[in-house]
């Protein structure tokens, strides 16, 4: 089985046009900044949103495509017949029935016997460690407890996709940890497709095989999540794994920046459109123009000084825009406050470049 995803959709000023592809058997998580459309495709998907253009479909163990929605040949199928199972992000568990009815309440609403249910839902609230807490209502719950009903509700009607909308985000930090653990594991359980909407890269890697990032309604990079972070390919990206990230043309070694500015690397090999990604341990700082091996020294203005534990990062704006890390000590010695002129240096074997 196969989830094939084309999905255009207009609200507004806020355009949607993405494409991706899901296996069974397959977590993906949709990776994105606030904004970014991450919402959008969920409720596309689960059949609380039209789309505008393109088309959802579902490709079958034999071949088989049944369509879920395509506006070219009017097709739209609605919720309740699509096979799908949702974990919403506040969990939506109804507050006026227990537990046990909370997990059957989607069996009963598709006909099937009271008590043929509420055995099905007691089956699957063992499954997820609650079958002692069948009986109880929702307020009676921890968080983590929560969330474990609400996947359990999800998968009691046996769904082929399973489309969970930041399954932890409203989570404790510590209860976070142990719930995702145990998330995966349930996931892992699960024999169809599976699709995580998150913020968080903990979360996407800790529960997701491949991340497709979002950005501004598009899909920006798509890949493992160790693909996408080690070689990004937006500013977003780079940031979220603290990354300086430069986009150019690749030149016999030389990256020429939009602005005429050049980035010397070690790898001549490349050529063409190129990014450069450039770790903020490797940004030395300066008080004066320095001497020395380094071919990429640059002055800038320092716009932001970020302690954090026993580092600091440094933020210095100009025509080479770089966050450089340091140690406190560094910072008392270079004696740096925002506002002051500083110079930046980077040697060229610590510019890692890759094709745009």
């Amino acid at each position: 089985m196969r989830l094939l995803v084309d999905a255009q959709v207009t609200r507004g000023s806020f355009a949607l046009d993405v494409s991706f592809a899901v296996e069974a058997g397959e977590t993906v998580a949709l990776l994105g900044p606030n904004g970014a459309g991450k919402s959008t495709v969920l409720r596309v998907l689960a059949g609380l949103l039209a789309l505008d253009g393109g088309r959802i479909e579902v490709v079958g163990e034999g071949g088989g495509v049944t369509l879920w929605d395509e506006p070219a040949s009017d097709t739209f199928v609605p919720p309740e017949r699509r096979g799908i199972g949702v974990v919403f992000q506040d969990y939506a568990l109804f507050p006026n029935l227990s537990v046990l009815e909370n997990v059957a309440f989607g069996l009963r609403a598709r006909g099937i016997r009271a008590s043929s249910a509420r055995a099905t839902a007691l089956g699957l609230l063992d499954r997820v460690g609650l079958g002692e807490r069948a009986h109880n209502r929702p307020d009676q719950l921890s968080g983590g407890q929560a969330q474990r009903v609400a996947l359990a509700r999800a998968l009691a009607v046996e769904p082929s996709v399973l489309l969970l909308d930041e399954p932890l985000a409203a989570l404790d930090a510590l209860t976070r940890a142990e719930v995702r653990s145990d998330l995966r594991r349930q996931l892992a359980a699960f024999p169809g497709v599976r699709l995580i909407v998150t913020h968080d890269p903990v979360d996407a890697y800790a529960l997701a095989d491949r991340v497709v990032v979002l950005e501004q309604g598009s899909v920006a990079q798509t890949g493992t999540l160790d693909e996408v972070t080690m070689h990004p390919r937006s500013r977003y990206v780079a940031d979220l794994v603290g990354l300086n990230l430069l986009a150019g043309e690749m030149r016999a070694g030389v990256l020429h920046l939009p602005n005429g500015t050049q980035v010397v690397a070690a790898d001549s090999a490349l050529s063409g459109p190129a990014f450069v990604a450039v770790t903020p341990q490797s940004v030395a700082l300066h008080r004066r123009e320095p001497e020395g091996s380094a071919r990429n020294v640059w002055s800038g203005t320092v716009t932001d000084l970020d302690r954090r534990a026993d580092r600091v990062r440094v933020r210095v704006t100009g025509t080479v825009p770089l966050v450089a890390e340091i140690t406190p000590a560094a910072l008392i010695a270079l004696d740096l406050a925002v506002g002051q002129t500083v110079w930046i240096s980077v040697k060229a074997t610590e510019i890692i470049g890759y094709p745009a």
